[in-house]
């Protein structure tokens, strides 16, 4: 497991991580998401022992990144976005290193070695020296690396960087894949990415946590009251809106109407509406009793809820506005 509890990191007055703690729990993968500038990086290299904490402290399966960074450090697998590697050696030659440093013994590490070869995708590439490779195949390379030791934690900083869309689904599988048996935490710029390969998000912004949870939870969280979408047969579209309209449950519709739609094309979508409840009454049912009291036929209807990508937004602008607000405190007024 890894564990951070209060810390922070400041580089003389700035403080680029500000009393962050949260658990990332064996079985779970974890998305760390954040925009430039946020902390992420530098809490990963905190976490990897690469660097100490101001205050607070991180373990690692137990271990302090301070007092037995030996230990926490054998304890992680760790892949930065650009791989420290050795140009001038070959791939295999570059794992075969790696597990020397590791100390693995000389009885398994031809094993391990082509375990990882074969897990990471390298088996043509393994004669191939390291300068030679495509960005991918050296992202590829990076990760054989960290997880030749079997390590219990496993660090992943935009793993999918430099892969073509075959292999981004193959890499997803397999964080999905040593999710289900060990501590994986990854940083992604790529929403969709996180969306469909973690169990946890925890959302950083200005060196703090501002949100966590499931995909599934931070999206209700931020769904607030969230507008339906309605579509109704051609013949319906007047009598749908006059529904709308005068509907308690709706405080508010309108016709969804593309400005660059084609006149031909604009019948279709006249009859498409999105409307906002009034209060918190279940605002599906109540159309669709509404509309088959009317005797309009609903083509489709359904509650329009925030992707994850909008709910990060939401998150970052509101830390945004927050910091601004504390940065200037409102002026004193001045009297005459």
């Amino acid at each position: 497991m890894l564990s951070v509890v209060d810390v922070s990191k400041s580089y003389g007055s700035f403080a680029a991580v500000r009393r962050v703690s949260l658990e990332v729990r064996p079985g779970q993968v974890t998305g760390l998401l954040g925009p430039n500038g946020a902390g992420k990086t530098t809490l990963i290299r905190m976490m990897t022992a690469y660097l100490t904490p101001s205050s607070g402290s991180i373990a690692v399966c137990g271990h302090d990144t301070v007092d037995a960074s030996a230990a926490a450090r054998a304890s992680i697998g760790y892949l930065p976005e650009a791989a420290p590697l050795y140009p001038e050696m070959s791939v295999e030659g570059y794992i075969q290193y790696r597990a020397g440093l590791f100390g693995l013994p000389r009885a398994t590490r031809r094993a391990a070695v082509e375990a990882v070869i074969e897990r990471c995708w390298l088996r043509e590439m393994r004669r191939r020296r390291i300068s030679a490779l495509s960005k991918g195949y050296r992202q590829r390379t990076g990760l054989a690396a960290a997880l030749l030791h079997n390590p219990p934690v496993i660090v992943l900083d935009e793993p999918t960087s430099g892969l073509d869309p075959t292999q981004i689904r193959g890499m997803r599988d397999l964080i999905c894949d040593l999710g289900k048996t060990r501590t994986v935490l990854v940083s992604s710029h790529i929403l969709p990415e996180v969306e469909q390969t973690c169990d946890r998000v925890v959302i950083i912004a200005a060196g703090q946590v501002r949100a966590e949870g499931s995909p599934a939870e931070l999206i209700d969280q931020h769904a607030g009251n969230a507008p339906a979408f309605v579509s109704v047969e051609a013949a319906g579209g007047e009598r749908a809106q006059a529904m709308l309209a005068g509907l308690p449950a709706v405080a508010s519709a309108r016709r969804v109407s593309p400005p660059s739609a084609p006149i031909a094309s604009f019948e279709v979508f006249a009859n498409e509406f999105f409307a906002k409840a009034a209060g918190s009454a279940p605002l599906l049912a109540a159309l669709a009793r509404a509309a088959a009291d009317a005797g309009i036929l609903l083509v489709e209807l359904r509650q329009v809820r925030p992707s994850l990508e909008q709910v990060f937004e939401k998150v970052i602008t509101s830390s945004a506005q927050s910091e601004v607000s504390i940065s200037q405190p409102p002026r004193p007024v001045l009297s005459h």
